[in-house]
């Protein structure tokens, strides 16, 4: 489920932000980035995102900015120096110029020397509290956005329910005028006396049993509250996924079966509002 989440931290010399964004995905795939001076609370933070997020393409990104922060980068005098006579022997020998030296000498190993910083351990464990505060900030993103998904399927389950009462309300009829025109459409063919009535009664139930759509709208009804009764499940998106394919395959059955124009249009729309809730299924957990 998408999501965005963001907090940051003030202190003495510097504030701490953290900063996560969520994306839907079958699987839990974090990017961290964060300053090297926290790389060894690398395993830390991924096992306390995964814990928090379950699945997701999530990106955390933690950044520092220094307040009036003095140079941590200086030149290695001694090294140099030591290159430079080096390379100016070098140059004597091999009759080269000497001039120009300077962008060689800064460019050639340990000629920089950087202050490595070490890691407070009371300053990482407020950036900790960062990390919950964002990733509660998420969550509460992602919260408010399920509430809506929640409120769209249960509209879409209504829309369904509302076609398979107007079927139901269809069907009634629908047996009784598939057995006149049978029974019309034989007479132009056959005297009704040269009608064997036991044997076309029983070809009728037979023909019959095979457009009966009982079973189907059942079962479609049962599928439609177990969905709503998903809802309120943890981590129901791929449940609901699954339940979803079943609401599919008994709305396909009525359709192949219903033998009648406006049940197949009403098919038609149902399978509609089905295919946004597939879409929307996606963006859960």
């Amino acid at each position: 489920m998408t999501g965005f989440g963001k907090a940051h931290a003030d202190f003495t010399d510097k504030t701490i932000t953290v900063e996560i964004r969520s994306l839907n995905s079958k699987q839990f795939d974090l990017n961290l980035r964060m300053p090297s001076i926290y790389r060894e609370k690398d395993v830390e933070v991924r096992g306390e995102v995964q814990r928090q997020m379950e699945r997701g393409k999530i990106d955390l990104s933690i950044y520092i900015e220094y307040r009036n922060e003095k140079p941590t980068a200086s030149f290695n005098r001694e090294i140099i120096a030591e290159y430079h006579q080096q390379l100016i022997k070098i140059a004597d020998e091999i009759g080269e110029n000497k001039l120009g030296l300077l962008p060689l000498l800064i460019n050639l190993p340990e000629s920089i020397k950087q202050d490595k910083k070490e890691l407070n351990e009371s300053e990482w464990k407020e950036t900790v509290k960062v990390i919950h505060e964002a990733l509660k900030n998420l969550n509460k993103f992602r919260s408010d956005e399920g509430n809506s998904l929640e409120a769209e399927f249960k509209k879409r389950i209504h829309e369904i329910e509302i076609r398979l009462q107007k079927i139901e309300s269809i069907d009634q009829n629908r047996i009784e005028n598939i057995k006149k025109r049978i029974r019309n459409n034989l007479q132009e063919f056959i005297p009704i006396e040269k009608i064997d009535a036991n044997r076309f009664e029983q070809e009728l139930i037979y023909y019959l049993e095979k457009l009966d759509v009982t079973e189907e709208k059942v079962r479609l009804k049962t599928h439609l509250n177990y969905f709503l009764a998903t809802l309120h499940e943890p981590s129901c998106g791929r449940k609901l996924n699954f339940i979803s394919q079943e609401i599919g395959r008994e709305i396909n059955t009525i359709g192949s079966k219903a033998n009648d124009a406006e049940i197949q249009v009403l098919v038609v729309e149902m399978k509609d509002e089905l295919e946004r809730i597939k879409e929307q299924s996606l963006n859960i957990l």
